[in-house]
């Protein structure tokens, strides 16, 4: 028997906070995926981390645990096992850095397979360990009873987050400029709201007073150190972009760099390929 439950107790600012958190983690890891396609090769792990955490850590899982502050089921109340958590973690961070490696964006060694399947089968990936992050997510909550899901709201999220990765990581190849990184931010953060809230209008509880109290911690509990950690690692990545070289920038190094070279050989680079006064 399904009993009563609430996915807005708290308000429907918990949904535009989700949203709002999801959408500045993928702007800030598309900005940090655009800087590993022009970074020396050396360097480009680094960004990819650093997407990851931002786009799976921020934008996917805290996201997911936002939204979950609206969850509430009268007649028990709702626990997190701890370890479950930090492998739903895990999984979001993983399965965003093996997208995006995949994909091409970092020091690979698929360089010979074609980029579009290089696209999909890193977007297939990500897809489904994203999905399998929310349900790991899900595992992790606890009641006074049980919860089921539903198969074909199970199902349809999943088909959501494969689109939504592949979505991302194609918007990822093209948001070189930031007017583009900026609706793709939206788009991404729309996709990974409508994975986590079709999977949760699928939820079903059965409260059963005769079963134990559930133990571990309470969404806030979870939120708070995920929250001053996610603020440390959107400030650091925000840094790390701000003192990059622009392109601009980087070609001048190159154009100089060249130019240097051609003096120490004693042939001079032709007109254009010096550095310009």
């Amino acid at each position: 028997m399904s009993h009563e439950m609430h996915h807005f107790s708290l308000g429907s600012w918990v949904l535009l906070l989700a949203y709002a958190v999801s959408v500045v983690g993928s702007f800030v890891g598309l900005s940090c995926v655009r800087q590993s396609v022009k970074a020396e090769p050396g360097r480009r792990t680094a960004w990819i981390a650093l997407a990851s955490v931002a786009i799976g850590g921020i934008g996917i899982w805290l996201m997911h645990f936002l939204g979950m502050m609206g969850f509430s089921v009268p007649g028990t109340v709702v626990r997190y096992d701890l370890a479950l958590t930090l492998i739903s973690v895990v999984l979001a961070v993983g399965a965003t850095m093996v997208g995006l490696w995949i994909a091409g964006f970092g020091d690979t060694v698929f360089v010979k397979i074609p980029p579009m399947i290089r696209l999909l089968v890193g977007g297939t990936i990500m897809g489904l360990a994203v999905s399998l992050m929310h349900y790991t997510g899900m595992a992790a909550l606890g009641i006074q009873g049980t919860v089921e899901h539903e198969t074909a709201y199970v199902a349809a999220s999943v088909v959501i987050g494969l689109v939504a990765a592949n979505a991302a990581l194609w918007l990822g190849r093209i948001s070189e400029r930031i007017v583009v990184r900026i609706p793709a931010a939206l788009v991404m953060g729309l996709a990974v709201v409508a994975l986590h809230y079709t999977g949760m209008a699928g939820v079903r509880v059965a409260v059963d007073p005769s079963a134990p109290m559930p133990s571990g911690m309470t969404v806030l509990s979870l939120l708070f150190p995920a929250l001053i950690i996610g603020i440390f690692v959107l400030a650091g990545a925000i840094v790390a972009l701000g003192l990059a070289p622009s392109r601009e920038e980087a070609e001048l190094e190159a154009s100089l760099a060249k130019w240097s070279a051609g003096m120490e050989s004693g042939t001079p680079a032709v007109s254009g390929d010096g550095p310009t006064v």
